[in-house]
């Protein structure tokens, strides 16, 4: 008998199976945790002959059953072969048909890849060309769906072994261990390589939706393997006073880098401050560069500290520096201490605050900037720091925000998904603020001036943590929208405006047809005021800066009516009765597809047709009729019809002239065509755009109810109409309820019902009937017979 190459192996000497020819390896793991890897690094140098059984390819190299993996595998396993079983297999349900293949002469082993669900998470999206065509956005709702019900297995379900990998480097060594494997040989039975038997869920994945209690995450500051952490990692009591200090050692940078692929690869759906607590992370501002005093500078951050908890419970505020040998920490400390302001609530943390968790375990989606005047990236310090930690998305997403900003101010950016900030740290809002200058070297110098500085200093702070406020004030209403009907966070979990959330609904799926399903899940959102989202900048004062009437560009919570508006402009409102409320909404990842293209279409000139500075061109990616080309605003922020105010009407009036010269295009095609222009009010796609559609809705891709609704009902909102109701009211009226799309299903012609698609598809094709009057007679169709109509919607331009 061979022996156990695995050094970690605990069984004795003689303790192992006796000898079978046979040899079933069941992997167990999550997407993307290295499966089909590990299937083919085995295979590559087996002693053995194996057959790799995968049920995304069974079916002559497309996705098959279960029970083609069960006739396969027992094939094999007649011919005399080793067989792996690369399936998921995370519930026991599902291993136990495998289980029964083990007989007298077949042994049955586990190998279960309980990796961070962070890095599968990261690997299932970033992957291309996958088998079973699991990636891209949707891969992570998947993920997450899988690892919440997962099982580990047990020896009691007919394993003989089963061994645990919960690194890279388990894994190399498991894959050693069946390398080594010879045609007659066997390895010891047992369980080797398990943390804690009683975990259902990895530790990270829990954090990861907010399921887990106080006691468990006291118990994983324990487990560090897949973290790389010390002790002094972990927030201690500073012996100077009652907050905390948390320090970074620089051997972590030199042991980080061996420690597998998990520091470059975490990846997130959105951020979330540890323990369920709103959380900021900010510098010391002024105090570096511009050189404030430090004595003044730490009476004011306390001072404003002190302020800003006592109106708010459940918010942590964590002042970060990168030495441990900061004179400005020392002070705060002191002083806080002094104050008696509750640890639990403001405390110092040493490191960089573009890694506080990638280094320091320490959850925050929320920091700030300590920035220039000109929002730009450069000099040095914290700025350079976050804009290169950020990359480029957040310079571009800065701007659509501000073009510069006075001292005393600060102005919320939301971090787009793409960006590696948001990725490998969770952040999803970044706050530049900027403080008052001393330094004569810099612009706006105050001449030494501190009753000036101090003034301004504490602008700058109180305007900080009102925007601060703002974010978490907006996701306290959506927690409490969830709450009362019944939705949990760990369902559906809230991580910023930018989080990718999946709703319980969104993982109620099956891997086949995934994408498709999904696309017409409502994006659920809350109450935003239109003026908060127009840029701070304004006509320029003696300094170069852009003025304002309010110290921060910050959305005010109004307790009374459960609405935000904004404080510069606190009468402005909506009429509920002439438009729905504005919203602002999280978006799936699949979600972001045309928003990535919108902004950059340059990077997709496979897909886009036409291109302008204000709008692109491109086919529907699943048409719903012959003819379906979308036209998407290239606007960043104006996501939808709801967020479309005065001001874009000319915007809107190029969309729908193109809109109109692509239809008319496709009439000289084939004059038998009937076009109709508009936006479906509660898109499912993030990025405004127009939909120019044929009326035949000849497509294989319209297949439900969701489908035929979202374009025959008052659901479609018109361009015509919308751009004339924004002319007049300054708003278009949507309507946001899911009924319309559940109705049943009628004629766009004769309005007659049918049971299904298939047969209303048919009845179409033959229906003689004309369409509505009020779409004729309000030139809301394009068509070749007469060219009134199209007329009549170009004067709109």
């Amino acid at each position: 008998m061979e022996s156990d190459p695995n050094p970690h192996d605990p069984s004795p000497a003689g303790g192992g199976e006796e000898a079978k020819k046979g040899l079933v390896v069941l992997l167990v793991g999550a997407p993307g945790s290295g499966k089909s890897t590990f299937c083919n690094d085995v295979m590559a140098a087996a002693r053995r002959p194996w057959v790799r059984v995968c049920q995304d390819t069974i079916a002559n190299g497309k996705q098959g059953t279960k029970s083609q993996c069960l006739m396969s595998a027992a094939a094999a396993l007649k011919d005399g072969k080793s067989v792996f079983i690369d399936r998921c297999n995370l519930e026991q349900e599902q291993r136990a048909d495998f289980v029964k293949l083990g007989e007298a002469q077949v042994a049955v082993h586990a190998v279960v890849l309980d990796l961070p669900a962070r890095l599968c998470i990261s690997r299932s999206v970033k992957r291309t060309g996958h088998e079973g065509k699991l990636q891209g956005g949707k891969a992570a709702a998947v993920v997450n769906r899988m690892l919440q019900k997962k099982e580990l297995p047990k020896l009691s379900e007919g394993f003989s072994r089963i061994t645990f990998c919960h690194s890279e480097n388990d894994v190399k060594e498991a894959v050693k261990t069946y390398n080594n494997l010879g045609p007659s040989g066997n390895l010891s039975a047992g369980v080797f390589g398990q943390k804690n038997k009683d975990d259902k869920v990895q530790l990270g994945i829990m954090r990861f939706l907010k399921k887990v209690d106080k006691q468990d995450q006291d118990a994983g500051k324990d487990i560090t393997s897949d973290q790389n952490l010390t002790q002094a990692n972990v927030p201690r009591q500073d012996s100077i006073g009652n907050t905390f200090t948390a320090e970074l050692e620089n051997k972590n940078e030199d042991q980080g880098s061996s420690n597998d692929e998990n520091s470059s690869e975490r990846s997130f759906v959105g951020g979330s401050s540890c323990n369920d607590v709103h959380t900021l992370a900010f510098p010391s501002i002024s105090t570096s560069d511009f050189q404030f005093d430090l004595e003044k500078a730490s009476d004011i951050i306390v001072d404003s500290v002190s302020d800003f908890l006592n109106k708010f419970d459940s918010v942590r505020l964590v002042l970060v520096d990168l030495s441990d040998k900061s004179k400005i920490l020392s002070l705060v400390r002191k002083k806080a201490a002094k104050k008696n302001i509750e640890s639990s609530k403001f405390f110092t943390f040493v490191g960089d605050i573009t890694q506080l968790y990638t280094k320091g375990n320490f959850r925050c989606n929320v920091i700030a900037n300590a920035t220039n005047w000109r929002l730009k990236p450069g000099g040095g310090g914290v700025n350079a720091a976050i804009y290169r930690a950020a990359g480029d998305s957040l310079e571009i997403a800065t701007k659509e925000r501000a073009e510069t900003l006075s001292p005393g101010n600060s102005v919320v950016v939301t971090l787009p998904l793409s960006s590696p900030l948001h990725l490998r740290e969770g952040v999803t809002h970044v706050i530049h603020v900027l403080g008052p200058n001393m330094n004569p070297q810099r612009p706006n110098f105050l001449k030494n001036d501190y009753v000036e500085g101090c003034k301004i200093l504490r602008d700058a702070y109180s305007s900080l943590f009102e925007n601060f406020a703002s974010i978490f004030k907006c996701q306290m209403r959506i927690e409490s929208k969830r709450s009362s009907s019944g939705i949990s966070n760990s369902q559906n979990p809230l991580k910023g405006t930018t989080g990718t959330c999946f709703s319980d609904s969104d993982q109620k799926i099956k891997r086949e047809g995934w994408y498709d399903s999904q696309r017409n899940k409502k994006c659920k959102g809350f109450p935003f005021n239109a003026a908060a989202k127009e840029k701070i900048s304004t006509p320029h004062g003696g300094h170069g800066y852009a003025h304002s009437e309010t110290h921060s560009d910050v959305l005010n919570w109004d307790e009374n009516s459960s609405n935000l508006t904004s404080s510069s402009n606190p009468s402005s409102e909506v009429k509920e009765k002439n438009c729905a409320e504005v919203s602002k909404r999280t978006w799936n990842a699949w979600a972001q597809a045309l928003h990535v293209i919108a902004l950059n279409p340059e990077k997709h000139k496979d897909v886009v047709m036409e291109m302008s500075d204000d709008f692109v061109v491109l086919n529907d990616l699943y048409p719903k009729a012959t003819k379906h080309v979308l036209v998407l605003s290239r606007l960043h922020g104006l996501d939808c019809l709801v967020d479309v105010r005065k001001e874009h009407l000319p915007l809107l009036k190029r969309m729908h002239s193109a809109g109109l010269k692509w239809a008319e295009m496709f009439l000289l095609e084939d004059s038998s065509l009937i076009f109709r222009l508009g936006y479906h009010s509660v898109p499912s796609m993030r990025q405004l755009h127009l939909h120019v559609i044929s009326q035949d809705f000849d497509s294989a891709h319209l297949k439900n109810k969701k489908h035929w609704n979202s374009f025959n009902t008052s659901f479609f909102r018109d361009s015509a109409d919308a751009i004339k109701e924004i002319e007049k009211h300054g708003v278009a009226t949507v309507i946001e309820d899911e009924s319309l799309l559940k109705m049943e299903l009628r004629c766009h012609k004769c309005r007659s019902a049918h049971p299904n698609i298939p047969r209303l598809k048919s009845h179409i094709a033959n229906c003689k009937a004309p369409l509505p009057t009020h779409l004729l007679h309000n030139g809301l169709l394009v068509y070749a017979e007469s060219k009134s109509v199209g007329e009549t919607s170009r004067n709109i331009s």
